[in-house]
């Protein structure tokens, strides 16, 4: 096959990512399964799909890749793609953002609703065999107030859904502007001022160096004790030690994590036995079909980049994020 020269990490010719036919009548596609193949392969790549691969892959290849151009990535953050030097480089990133919005904005609003009818313990309960209780007050989700840190696409999505149940929202983002969705947006500076008003907290943030540890102990003492948190950014954005503190000494009423700082989440983390803890294993977007929808921008951004137009999900790789 003519065309530029794709190198697919993590997947051979007889396990290719699901959907990726129509990508090897645009290009010569290339299959590296481990670090050493990738070593070989990126060498004349034009373009590499970061399908299922370790960022150490390419790092430790990337002196080799004279001629990439650009990476799209299968995933919407890409704090396990980017590295010093390809952040230095002129070769563009995209990643999955639209595929994961949704699903993931969803799985917010079901946790939001577990918590304020105690679903979450009626379940437990139910595994017990002591289900039936006479505490049966519950909350109403509609005039509550979401607090959305991280105001992208996950956070428009989630807050869109909020509204219809009726609750008020508000964001935080890295600067004040004005937003279709939330009204006005707050700037980090004024982070704790919000976190005071809430009773949900979405972390919808990417994972860079201003986010890191964003969520201590100084945060979550920002929260009224009533307040739930939940987390389907990044796990490096929460201090947890901060956090099980806080769960534990009633600072907050409690959280809804689908990601941690070590994943898989260790079986002696404290969270797991944490009673007002729903913990989720890294999964709140992965409805069925999101292989084929990430392999479908990947092949519509082949497309474009064969054709020298404008690649859709562009990432600032400065700042850890995509943009647009």
């Amino acid at each position: 096959m003519s065309g530029p020269v794709v190198v697919v990490s993590g997947a051979t010719p007889d396990s290719p990512p699901p959907g990726i036919e129509p990508a090897t009548e645009l290009a010569d596609v290339r299959y590296a399964p481990d670090a050493a193949t990738l070593a070989t392969a990126i060498a004349d790549a034009e373009a590499l799909f970061f399908w299922q691969a370790q960022r150490a892959w390419i790092e430790d290849a990337f002196d080799r890749a004279s001629t990439l151009r650009w990476i799209q990535s299968a995933s919407d953050g890409v704090d396990g793609l980017l590295f010093p030097a390809l952040v230095a480089s002129d070769v563009s990133v995209t990643n999955a953002r639209g595929v994961f919005d949704e699903p993931i904005a969803e799985w917010a609003i079901g946790a939001m609703c577990a918590f304020a009818t105690g679903l979450h313990t009626t379940i437990v309960d139910q595994t017990r065999g002591a289900g039936w209780t006479d505490d049966r007050h519950r909350e109403r989700l509609a005039g509550q107030h979401l607090v959305v840190v991280g105001p992208g696409p996950i956070g428009r999505a989630t807050a869109t859904r909020a509204r219809a149940l009726g609750l008020s929202v508000e964001a935080v983002g890295r600067s004040v502007r004005d937003d279709d969705v939330f009204g006005r947006v707050q700037a980090g500076d004024r982070l704790h001022e919000a976190l005071g008003r809430a009773d949900h907290v979405l972390d919808a943030l990417p994972l860079t160096e201003a986010t890191r540890n964003l969520f201590d102990a100084q945060a979550f003492a920002a929260m009224p004790p009533g307040a739930r948190f939940y987390n389907v950014g990044r796990g490096g954005t929460v201090d947890e030690p901060a956090l099980i503190e806080a769960l534990r000494g009633g600072g907050i009423a409690g959280a809804a994590l689908d990601v941690y700082a070590e994943e898989p989440l260790p079986a002696s983390s404290p969270l797991w036995a944490i009673p007002n803890v729903i913990v989720s294993p890294h999964m709140c977007g992965d409805i069925d079909g999101w292989e084929e929808a990430v392999v479908g921008v990947f092949v519509d951004n082949l497309g474009r980049f064969v054709r020298g137009e404008p690649l859709r999900n562009l990432v600032d790789t400065d700042h850890g994020f995509g943009v647009g």
